[in-house]
């Protein structure tokens, strides 16, 4: 089936290469996507890896500011509550 048709392989290696490492520490040898420093295997493919921004944080709300303010209150009235309790006990 070859005969004597020899393969234009030139554009294949002259594309740039994946900038990713493999386990044994030498460079991925695949094509980099368009306009991606990776190949599709390493997160150069269409919406792949983490979201824009910080969403995660906000789904909770436990580390806004309110959040942490109310955590530093309650536990500045535990803290008195411990105190006063251990006053009654000693006396």
């Amino acid at each position: 089936m070859t005969g004597d048709h020899t393969r234009n392989t030139v554009p294949m290696r002259a594309s740039p290469r994946c900038g990713a490492r493999t386990r044994d520490g030498d460079a991925c040898r695949a094509p980099a996507t368009h306009g991606k420093a990776r190949c599709r295997m390493h997160g150069g493919a269409l919406r792949t890896g983490a979201p824009r921004g910080n969403r995660n944080a906000r789904t909770h709300g436990a580390f806004t500011p309110d959040g942490i303010a109310e955590r530093q209150a309650i536990q500045a009235l535990l803290d008195e509550t411990r105190k006063l309790l251990a006053e009654i006990k000693s006396s």
